[in-house]
């Protein structure tokens, strides 16, 4: 993970902490309301630049939303979109944020 979607991601779990939709009463829960519960970005367009902003090629995050899935459960389906692969690569890098308690050390 680059460092720009990292302080990035670090930064938007700070604003949900701040904003108490992340608070210690639901810190089990934190990775579903803060990656999973709603998109983080919806949009083609926007995603695409998203990626282009962070230096990451499409082809690339889709690669590690597939490893990531491979790993895990054995199979993939296809990232074919740049809003789907975005959302994904941002609920495989909030995960990892989140279980090394990254948004601390920012």
């Amino acid at each position: 993970m680059n460092y720009s979607v990292k302080e990035e991601l670090i930064d938007y779990i700070k604003d949900l902490i701040n904003d108490q939709v992340l608070t210690e009463e639901n810190r089990d829960e934190w990775h579903f309301h803060a990656f999973n519960e709603d998109y983080y970005i919806i949009g083609y367009y926007q995603c695409s630049q998203w990626l282009k902003k962070h230096g990451i090629g499409e082809f690339e995050a889709a690669g590690i939303c597939q490893e990531y899935e491979i790993d895990n459960f054995g199979e993939s389906k296809v990232y074919d979109n740049s809003e789907i692969t975005v959302n994904m690569l941002v609920y495989i890098y909030g995960e990892e944020i989140l279980c090394n308690n990254e948004f601390l050390k920012l």
